[in-house]
């Protein structure tokens, strides 16, 4: 049984000794050797800091074709980087999965029944893995992954101080966000400059739990300052956001984060707080949301329109959407219609009622099932249940050694989960102000990755 578990969690897996005896691997290490006489390469790791910086810091502010360029650029620099590398390549088994994953999608891209537009969102995903491949490199250097994390929230500190003045000075609503039967039809949602409240949402969970995690990490106390700053910023814009689906992610991110940090820090605490910590903190937490919903009137509105099914506006959209996905999946169950936006765009009118257009499945899991099938749909459930295993595991190693890293894996344990939770209800996470994020989530963990069979 333990060894069954070990080959589905891939515990045991060596790749630098693999690599050792790759052919291909032997003729990169040749190509490499002109990389010492070069000087613009003497900072590559300084370099392609730089440029994920630039993709992460810039995405909420400028086009996504923009975007797609900086991505285009990391892209190029981690193909010469790898053929230039001399060192171990740092591959894990989470790259594994990440290449099984593509993979995948692109076997889904050449079955799609509008192949062209499925090629061109395998190119989009692809781009998007860029700021795994590279991002995993570069965090490995303690200081690099302290600036990148920096830059990430000073950019979303931007974003949320533009959001809460929209809340306080109002700002027009772009679409009918809010049900128009419901008291809180004229209420306003801030967008920031993502222009849309879910969106932003889903921007800023990352944020905060990289935010509060600063808090413990950063030493001086102007630093601290700022990241208590950064944590009540971002996460009074989320609540002005009035995204259900935000809230809800919120309080799953909180609760990881929270469970996580007592890990870390359970056999520093007396006794007493040992035992009582959790049913504490959980049952005050607890019962201040229940006084908050009860005694704030628009929050308790939001709250119970969750449970309102067909009643509220959203929830039946999102139901019929659901209703037509599902028609969709039964007619491309293994490999599904292809990759991208523009494939769902191209087949979902064939199966929609006419009064209900959509751009997407409304869900990250739906999505994948209708875009990849339930194979790709597998492989992506993989990579999760493997990224959390190991990510524990590297935790558990960095805190028996007092390592601080340990706390920006936790951080990024907290922000996948969080934008899991609220993947149920939206696809906000396909959009590059997130979906860069939550690559840049799993590049953090990978790259505190330590082999078991290598020693620390």
């Amino acid at each position: 049984m333990k060894s069954t578990w070990t080959n589905i969690f891939l515990t045991k897996l060596n790749f630098d000794l693999w690599l050792s005896s790759s052919y291909l691997y032997r003729f990169l290490h040749l190509v490499s050797v002109w990389r010492s006489g070069s000087w613009l390469l003497q900072w590559s790791e300084t370099i392609g800091a730089g440029l994920l910086g630039l993709v992460l810091m810039l995405a909420p502010f400028v086009s996504t074709s923009l975007t797609g360029v900086l991505l285009i650029a990391v892209a190029l620099y981690w193909i010469l980087t790898t053929v230039s590398e001399s060192q171990p390549l740092g591959i894990t088994p989470i790259h594994l999965l990440v290449f099984l994953y593509w993979s995948v999608a692109a076997i889904a891209a050449l079955l799609s029944p509008v192949r062209s537009e499925a090629i061109d969102g395998l190119v989009k995903l692809t781009l998007y893995l860029m700021v795994f491949t590279l991002g995993s490199r570069i965090l490995r250097s303690p200081k690099l992954c302290n600036w990148l994390i920096t830059g990430v929230l000073l950019s979303s500190l931007i974003v949320s101080v533009y959001g809460i003045r929209q809340q306080f000075f109002g700002v027009e609503q772009l679409a009918t966000w809010n049900d128009p039967n419901s008291a809180l039809a004229e209420d306003t949602r801030v967008y920031s400059y993502l222009g849309n409240p879910n969106l932003l949402g889903s921007y800023l969970l990352p944020a905060i739990a990289l935010s509060i995690v600063a808090v413990f990490v950063w030493r001086s106390w102007l630093q601290k300052t700022l990241a208590l700053v950064l944590v009540g910023a971002n996460s009074a814009c989320l609540f002005f956001t009035d995204s259900r689906g935000a809230w809800l992610a919120m309080l799953a991110l909180a609760s990881a984060l929270f469970l996580l940090l007592y890990w870390w820090w359970r056999e520093f605490l007396p006794r007493f707080w040992r035992v009582w910590l959790l049913p504490l903190v959980f049952g005050c937490v607890g019962g201040l949301l229940l006084v908050t919903i009860l005694g704030v009137e628009s929050v308790r509105l939001r709250f119970f329109s969750i449970f309102a099914g067909r009643e509220d506006s959203s929830n039946n959209f999102r139901q019929v959407v659901w209703d037509t996905v599902g028609a969709m999946i039964k007619d491309h169950p293994l490999t599904g219609i292809g990759p991208g936006n523009e494939t769902f765009k191209a087949l979902y009118p064939r199966y929609m009622d006419p009064r209900y257009p959509a751009l997407s499945a409304y869900s990250i899991y739906l999505e994948h099932i209708v875009e990849i099938g339930f194979l790709g749909f597998s492989c992506f459930l993989w990579l999760i249940v493997v990224t959390f295993n190991h990510a524990v595991t590297q935790v558990n190693r960095l805190r028996q050694s007092r390592n601080v890293q340990g706390l920006w894996v936790i951080a990024a344990i907290a922000a996948i989960v969080g934008l899991l939770v609220h993947g149920f209800v939206d696809t906000v996470w396909y959009r590059p102000q997130v979906h860069t994020l939550w690559w840049f989530m799993l590049a953090i963990i990978a790259s505190n990755y330590r082999s078991e069979n290598i020693p620390s």
